[in-house]
């Protein structure tokens, strides 16, 4: 997932390893240039922040987990690809996951600093959804990406502590909450369309009408004479 000679790739993983030694606290920037083995100009130019460097992490799995998506097959629904989009995540995750555990803990007693990871943690769940497939577009699609950001952040707290290479813990809770939050989203849905449907219901009948009816094309000019050519 990340390159041997990048700056970028290698201040990502200097930084993963050095909130598994130490916790996330008490990492500089410095530290991690230093780790890194470059300059922190270079690092710099890489980053604007710690935090930055958590954005650059999740976007670079993010790239990965799309690029090892299965192509989609008729067969197999939504629901079921991102199960697997899911899982494919916490896989390539897995050898940073002392960091990873660390991050999580130092974030979660500061929720504004966690706040600024927020933006690219919904991204991911937008990419994640893109990649099973889900419809995005209109209100129904801000619904799954915030209702996916809940279930994945459950889950992930799940494969934090999850020991076991094959990862069967986290598996039976993502299917659990996959199924729970389908059914959630299948009520709110409909009862988005009802509220809509009530809603239509008190517009004025010329708003309804005017609505329904297929417009009309406009009138057509008579042709007027084609005028001779120039000599």
């Amino acid at each position: 997932m990340f390159d041997d000679f990048s700056k970028r790739s290698k201040a990502i993983r200097a930084a993963l390893d050095l909130a598994e030694q130490r916790g996330w606290r008490d990492v500089t920037l410095l530290d991690i240039a230093q780790a890194a083995g470059i300059s922190l100009s270079d690092l710099r130019r890489e980053f604007t922040s710690k935090n930055d460097i958590i954005h650059a992490f999740q976007q670079e799995v993010d790239a990965e987990v799309l690029a090892k998506a299965r192509p989609t097959v008729e067969t197999q629904s939504p629901r079921d690809r991102l199960f697997d989009i899911i899982m494919t995540r916490f896989e390539l995750m897995t050898p940073y996951k002392g960091g990873l555990r660390r991050i999580s803990a130092y974030l979660c007693c500061r929720p504004g600093e966690a706040a600024t990871v927020l933006c690219s943690s919904l991204a991911s769940q937008y990419w994640m959804l893109a990649g099973a497939g889900a419809k995005l577009d209109g209100p129904g699609g801000a619904l799954r990406v915030t209702g996916l950001a809940g279930i994945y952040a459950k889950v992930f707290q799940v494969w934090l502590d999850d020991p076991s290479p094959s990862l069967d813990k986290t598996m039976a809770a993502l299917d659990k909450r996959l199924t729970k939050g389908e059914r959630c989203l299948s009520g709110l849905e409909t009862a988005c369309e009802d509220l809509c449907r009530f809603a239509c219901g008190f517009l004025p009948r010329g708003w309804r009408r005017r609505e329904t009816e297929a417009p009309q094309p406009p009138a057509t000019p008579e042709a007027s004479p084609t005028p001779a050519p120039s000599m």
